[in-house]
């Protein structure tokens, strides 16, 4: 188990690396020059002396090898500085933005936590309500609530989360007036009212991402559910006499949730994909907000580090993915020991 750990690992760093070239190389093939805002007084020299100081006259390795220099060693550096109240790497240059002449760990840092708490919670939601559903359509096939599983999973994949928000805007914001239209992000969580106001603005945006998630592991779920109860281990716990629930919970529901697994990681990118686009419609400050008006910036360090990072969390959710198939199946690690 600890070498298929350690093999999964360097495989993951590996891909890592490559994705993050990959990023680099395609951006710089990007149109759109940091200077082009600037207005035309300005003259020759100075516009120079500002390219030469943003690193725009360095060839495109160097600049990549700086880039992956301080987003490995400086911006990780500079958190643990701040964490434990060091100074190791003051002195180092950071990743800065093209377009506010700040740190871009700096802004990612301030958007992140809205990001984190939508998706996080769209995902978990979405998810749990998948697994529910699949498993609960399997055991009643045929049933209402296999129909209603089926129904949600087929719209869900239909419809694309901006007419999905569109619609929950009209219904519940501007006809009920049950919600705001827009996200406010000074809100402080503060106490019972100030609570209950975060989750009437999360609502929406929320159940837009988590209708997408179940929607694609509801269909995933229900199959492999549907296996497993046909398989000989289960007739046999039924033989015995076992109540239903303790058959589908305790027997079945591991051995289904193996191929789901996979399903769920795989789902990460595009869940933040959808975040994106609903962040812009809901106006929620976070990463997808941040990366789309610096797309507009053609603010192109900024644009980089926040693709990157992106790239690092479905890498790493692929990883764990790996291994909790490992946890699920055993015979699956035995499988990877054996390979390696």
């Amino acid at each position: 188990m600890r070498s298929r750990t350690f093999s999964r690992l360097a495989m993951s760093i590996l891909t890592l690396l490559v994705i993050w070239a990959v990023i680099f190389a395609l951006l710089e093939l990007a149109p759109g020059d940091p200077m082009s805002s600037l207005p035309d007084t300005i003259p020759a020299d100075v516009r120079a002396a500002m390219r030469d100081a943003l690193g725009l006259g360095q060839s495109a390795p160097v600049r990549f090898g700086k880039w992956l220099y301080q987003m490995v060693v400086v911006e990780p550096g500079v958190l643990a500085d701040a964490a434990f109240g060091t100074a190791f790497f003051s002195g180092e240059s950071r990743i800065l933005s093209w377009q506010t002449r700040g740190p871009v760990m700096d802004l990612i840092a301030q958007r992140l936590p809205q990001t984190l708490i939508v998706v996080g919670c769209a995902y978990a939601i979405g998810i749990a309500g998948a697994i529910y559903l699949g498993t609960a359509s399997a055991r009643w096939r045929g049933g209402a609530l296999d129909g209603i599983g089926t129904a949600l999973a087929a719209l869900g994949i239909a419809l694309p989360p901006f007419f999905t928000a569109a619609v929950l805007i009209y219904v519940f914001a501007i006809q009920l007036g049950w919600a705001p239209s827009v996200y406010d992000t000074t809100l402080r969580v503060t106490g019972w009212n100030s609570l209950i106001a975060q989750i009437g603005q999360m609502a929406m945006p929320v159940l837009v991402l988590s209708l997408q998630t179940t929607a694609q592991i509801t269909r995933y779920m229900r199959g492999a559910m549907l296996d497993t109860l046909g398989e000989d281990h289960i007739r046999a716990a039924r033989a015995r006499g076992l109540p239903e629930g303790r058959v589908i919970w305790r027997h079945a529901w591991r051995n289904s949730l193996v191929p789901v697994v996979p399903v769920v990681a795989l789902g990460a990118p595009q869940i933040f994909a959808g975040a994106i686009i609903t962040e812009a419609i809901f106006g929620v400050n976070g990463i997808g907000q941040l990366l789309v008006t610096s797309l507009k910036a053609s603010d192109l360090p900024t644009v980089q580090t926040i693709t990157a990072l992106i790239a690092l969390m479905i890498v790493l959710a692929n990883m764990a993915s790996d291994l909790a198939l490992g946890w699920l199946d055993p015979r699956l690690a035995r499988a990877g020991h054996r390979n390696v």
